[in-house]
């Protein structure tokens, strides 16, 4: 049995044999590649090689494909996720929509990919809303662990996620973390440090943990800190509220460099700290985009700010006897 696909807007310009990967996600590559090399993939009806370039509007019929079995696959996993998320996360924090991107609070706790995760529920709310396409699959834009909460940028069409992800390499999106770290800082610091990370372990080092670094494995990381709670009440409880602005974006960048400073996150047992009922407090607080490099549209903001969630901002209050805002609205906050 042969299916026939049509190529959308996000499919213009792509490579045949990308665009059957995107959208045959149930065919293995080698499949591909064999009914390519067979010369059995039709364009417009007219036999295609993997580099043809597609067209919007144009058709593209695979033969030999059980498009049924896709079709059962399908359905078992949005079963299965939507079953996972129920149980504790239930709705979307939707703090922007448009100019191709979806920017969410994400809570602590929820995993970004995998079944039953933020990216499934962001698969749900869009499927009735995006126009169909054979190759692009909205997505997360960059990371944010499953324990930390806040800002991420989810790509809703190929020009959204082409705009911010040459920002993120172009290192002109500012991205601002609010943390809890164990001790007192007193004054703003620099961390730069070369970090290496263990794929086994699941786990960040940076160049003071001996034997763990070679030549040549290592990235360079780079962290702004300034304490925002420096009053005597956060010298008596030991803690210190921290603003962390990253100008590089390493997994578990943050984790590792205030542990190796000696400042490890509240909680965070992995990275040295003693634990705390829920684990560590790390927010993604404000992500930033310069005015000269936003999209066309005048309503597109600046910045975006989320929330701290309940948990976090109860922490703060127990710790230095104000809430959040009002350390924020003393050092931090400004119009966006």
């Amino acid at each position: 049995m042969s299916i026939t696909l049509t190529a959308a807007g996000d499919d213009d310009g792509r490579r045949l044999d990308r665009i059957l990967r995107k959208a045959l996600r149930d065919l293995p590559l080698s499949a591909i590649h064999r009914l390519l090399r067979k010369g059995t993939v039709l364009v417009d009806g007219k036999t295609a090689s993997a580099d043809t370039r597609i067209s919007a509007g144009q058709t593209i019929t695979v033969p030999e494909y059980n498009h049924g079995v896709t079709r059962r696959k399908e359905e078992k996993s949005s079963q299965n996720s939507v079953k996972l998320r129920g149980k504790e996360f239930t709705a979307l924090e939707i703090l922007f929509e448009g100019e191709g991107l979806l920017i969410l609070n994400k809570p602590a706790g929820l995993a970004v990919h995998g079944r039953g995760s933020l990216e499934d529920m962001v698969l749900d709310y869009l499927k009735p809303k995006l126009p169909p396409s054979l190759s692009f699959r909205p997505g997360p834009l960059h990371r944010l662990d499953k324990p930390s909460s806040g800002a991420i940028v989810f790509s809703t069409n190929l020009r959204g996620a082409r705009f911010f992800s040459a920002l993120m390499r172009q290192r002109k999106i500012k991205k601002s973390y609010l943390a809890l770290v164990e001790g007192v800082i007193k004054k703003d610091e620099v961390w730069q440090d070369e970090l290496a990370r263990d794929q086994d372990l699941k786990k960040t080092f940076t160049n003071d943990s001996k034997g763990r670094l070679r030549e040549g494995e290592t990235k360079t990381a780079l962290t702004r800190v300034s304490p925002l709670a420096g009053n005597s009440a956060c010298l008596q409880a030991g803690s210190t509220l921290i603003l962390a602005e990253i100008e590089t974006g390493r997994t578990h960048q943050i984790r590792a460099q205030a542990s190796s400073h000696g400042h490890p996150l509240l909680g965070d047992k992995k990275y040295g700290a003693k634990p705390v009922a829920g684990g560590f407090f790390l927010h993604a607080w404000r992500l930033e985009i310069p005015a000269n490099q936003r999209p066309g549209d005048p309503s597109f903001p600046q910045g975006f700010e989320a929330p701290l969630p309940e948990r976090f901002s109860k922490k703060i209050t127990g710790l230095f006897g104000r809430d959040a805002d009002h350390f924020i609205d003393q050092q931090l906050r400004s119009p966006l």
